[in-house]
């Protein structure tokens, strides 16, 4: 399986991300599922103005390994790609992209799905809001970390 992780500032190309992976793939895969992030410009009611995202090298990108590790060991995955962006971000800035690559369309919905929850718990990432005049440090919600439990009990 191939699998790419690129922890960056710039900004990223879904399409040409997409075309890359089809490149790759010939005809082995039957199904791609794609998920784009997309920076909120609010929390609950608060107005959000940007989000900075710190991450550790080296250690950020071990942490997204092993979630695509646990996903081709669940599924029959061919290629996989993760896109995390860095640094100071603004509202309808891309953040994430996730690329999976599978045989079989449910395999490809789920491990699509099942990257994105473990990347909002497990990942090493510091993201800090930027509201009007004061700056909040966020962390993974109570529902991303039942969504990621789910995952432990679930037989999907």
């Amino acid at each position: 399986m191939h699998a790419e992780i690129r922890v960056e500032t710039d900004d990223f190309d879904v399409a040409g991300e997409w075309a890359a992976m089809r490149a790759r793939l010939g005809g082995r895969a039957g199904a791609v599922v794609a998920f784009a992030g997309i920076v909120r410009d609010h929390a609950g009611t608060d107005r959000v103005n940007g989000l900075f995202l710190e991450h550790y090298p080296g250690m950020t990108e071990a942490s997204i390994e092993k979630i695509l590790v646990k996903a081709s060991d669940r599924w029959e995955l061919i290629d996989t790609v993760v896109i995390h962006r860095v640094g100071e971000l603004r509202p309808r800035d891309q953040i994430v992209l996730v690329l999976v690559a599978a045989a079989h369309r449910g395999d490809a919905f789920a491990a699509c799905e099942f990257i994105m929850d473990y990347l909002k718990t497990d990942a090493v990432f510091w993201k800090k809001e930027r509201r009007g005049g004061e700056d909040a440090w966020i962390a993974a919600t109570g529902r991303d970390r039942e969504r990621r439990n789910g995952w432990e009990t679930d037989d999907r």
